[in-house]
């Protein structure tokens, strides 16, 4: 510009070459003193007097005519009284160039020597900031971090407290501080320089999330300082740091996720979001946006190697067995070891819930991949599992499935080979009657896939496997059997015509450890759908039981349910089982003792039957002994009539 107007003063002198450079030099001395004095009372403008002063419309070092060649060159234009520079940039940069910065934040910040004598508006802090910039690019940006430092404690919600006798100085000097420091770092050239003024901005949450999406910083940076402003994140509406990550992460998931993984460990509360953290918001924030990439989320959750990210590849399993698919056969394929065995577990995971030829295809390749591998042979098992789930190649692998299976392989799963009963059923219940008498560690496996056969006619077979291994191993299969009817259960009417007749053998003839581990699954309320047969078989088991333990199990399993229950079955059970208790000295021993320690350790329970002695004490009379009526009368608090 100052060459410019150089050129416009020379040539009707006639000046030439070098003279034009020296006159150059001495308007752009003519600038930079306009800008001193523009910092001065005349609040970024020069009046009328200076103007002519600098730039006079007669002659000066020997040419004439600077007013108009400065004027003409749009470098000042008129402004009211006065002239100012054109463009506000320019203006900025220069005058920032010659402000005295230390007085200047003294006076507009610090207020240490009782604030400015002359009030700045705000729309003058372009100079201050550039004079800020101008430390970096002379000193370094060590001295400009220390002199933003200093800075920092007057941006908080509440800033030191302001020399004594500046009145209402306080709001102000934390605008301008903030302001000050919240520009010089959007421009500078290397914002992470200055990571611990950013890491101080952002423990005391200054800035909304426009600042920090702004910065000119890596994404490693940016997404650490965001970590540490979520837990900033008010409970009130506004905007939010988490909401501009979760903008991020729509807007370019592929390269926000694996940011977000890294907050897997951060188990901080976030007062906005009640019960959550930072953890879980990131995981939340990953399984919400799930479907704009996918399969970058699941490279990124694999890689990070976490237990949060396996629970939402669990989840992607469940939700998004496509993709996981798709992983599993990158994964089958990849050399790296790990990957397999990532392949395998989600793999058996998305498996059951396969349903397109495509996705079975995947999953086909990704076995054929493992099995062609013998340092893979540890994985084998799971392979064929994939490839026993497929019809198209289930022929052609069951044979070796079942024999892995019958080793013992933990990677092929009974439910994998419960996918061919309907097409081979003679060797797959043969391997599962086998395993079952083994009575190993598969067996929980074995009994938890057969208690999901619902076909009528393999669903009696299943049932004939159960009652074979509750006669043949009783006291070591108790529990197991136990577990098959209270799944089986939940079926509901569909299952009756196989479960009960089943049930009703167990309960007649089954020895006495399986129809105790039988008896709380019967009194169980359990779910709408399982609620009228468990009582029909539970009326079975009253109706001709006699062993104390079992009766035992029925009264706990009964008092342990009887805020579910509701008051009125409850009574009717726990009076029925005292009556068959109380047949036997012992019997009545251990209602009452029982009764007594129900009362003391389930809630609520002492109340109840306080209650109901209260309510029909001659009806309990025979059933309830007077010291048990004592103890249960002080556990409940109240006074039970003798």
């Amino acid at each position: 510009m100052c060459l410019r107007v150089a050129v416009r003063l020379a040539a009707p002198a006639g000046v030439r070459g070098s003279g034009v450079r020296r006159l150059a030099a001495r308007v752009s001395g003519q600038l930079h003193e306009a800008a001193r004095r523009c910092l001065g009372p005349g609040q970024g403008e020069l009046d009328r007097a200076a103007f002519e002063e600098l730039f006079p419309w007669g002659v000066r070092d020997g040419v004439s005519g600077w007013a108009s060649a400065v004027l003409a060159e749009g470098v000042l234009v008129p402004a009211g009284g006065g002239y100012r520079f054109a463009h506000e940039e320019v203006a900025d940069w220069i005058q920032g160039m010659h402000l005295d910065l230390e007085a200047a934040v003294e006076a507009l910040v610090l207020r240490r020597r009782g604030g400015s004598s002359v009030p700045v508006p705000r729309h003058r802090a372009g100079p201050v900031v550039r004079a800020l910039l101008q430390v970096e690019r002379q000193v370094g940006a060590a001295e400009l971090g220390s002199k933003l430092r200093e800075l920092v404690p007057w941006i908080g919600p509440e800033p030191p407290r302001p020399a004594a006798g500046v009145p209402g100085a306080g709001d102000e000097a934390s605008w301008w501080a903030a302001h000050l420091v919240g520009e010089v770092l959007l421009r500078v050239r290397e914002a992470r320089a200055h990571l611990p003024v950013l890491e101080e901005l952002a423990d005391a949450g200054a800035f909304g999330p426009w600042f920090w999406m702004a910065l000119d910083i890596d994404d490693d940076t940016r997404f650490a300082l965001l970590r540490r402003l979520v837990v900033r994140d008010g409970a009130e509406a506004g905007e939010r740091y988490l909401d501009a990550v979760a903008e991020a992460l729509a807007a370019d998931p592929g390269r926000v996720q694996r940011q977000l993984t890294r907050w897997f460990d951060d188990e901080r509360e976030l007062p906005a979001l009640p019960d959550a953290t930072v953890a879980t918001a990131a995981q939340a924030l990953l399984h919400t946006h799930r479907h704009r990439a996918v399969d970058d989320l699941t490279e990124a959750l694999v890689d990070c190697a976490h237990p949060r990210a396996d629970e939402l590849l669990a989840a992607l399993a469940d939700e998004e067995p496509s993709a996981l698919c798709r992983a599993v056969d990158r994964w089958a394929h990849d050399e790296r070891p790990a990957r397999h065995v990532a392949a395998v577990a989600y793999g058996l995971r998305a498996a059951p819930r396969v349903t397109s030829e495509a996705d079975r295809g995947l999953l086909r390749y990704a076995a054929l991949a493992l099995l062609s591998r013998p340092s893979d042979c540890t994985l084998h098992g799971a392979a064929l599992a994939f490839l026993v789930r497929d019809p198209q190649s289930r022929s052609a692998y069951l044979a070796p499935a079942l024999s892995r299976f019958a080793a013992g392989d933990p990677q092929l799963p009974a439910a994998a080979l419960a996918t061919a009963l309907g097409t081979h059923p003679e060797p797959v219940l043969a391997a599962f009657q086998a395993r079952l008498r083994e009575q190993g560690p598969g067996t929980g496996d074995v009994l938890r896939t057969l208690a999901e056969v619902t076909t009528p006619a393999l669903a009696r077979r299943a049932a004939g496997l159960v009652q074979d291994l509750a006669r043949d191993r009783p006291e070591a299969a108790a529990g197991q059997v136990a577990g098959f009817v209270d799944r089986r259960l939940e079926y509901g009417a569909g299952a009756r015509a196989v479960l009960f007749p089943l049930v009703v053998g167990l309960l007649q003839t089954g020895a006495v450890a399986v129809r105790g581990a039988l008896a709380p699954v019967l009194a169980a309320p359990g779910t709408p759908a399982s609620r009228a047969l468990r009582a029909e078989l539970l009326d079975v088991l009253l109706g001709q039981e006699r062993d104390l333990t079992v009766l035992d199990a029925v009264l706990c399993a009964v008092a342990r349910s009887a805020a579910r229950r509701g008051q009125a079955p409850s009574r009717e059970l726990v009076h029925r089982t005292g009556m068959l208790l109380v047949r036997t000295p012992e019997g009545a021993a251990c209602f009452d003792r029982r009764l007594v320690e129900l009362a003391r350790t389930v809630p609520e329970f002492a109340p109840l039957v306080a209650r109901w002695l209260a309510a029909a004490p001659q009806e309990w009379a025979a059933l309830v002994g007077p010291s048990a009526r004592r103890m249960i009368e002080n556990l409940a608090g109240v006074r039970v009539p003798a």
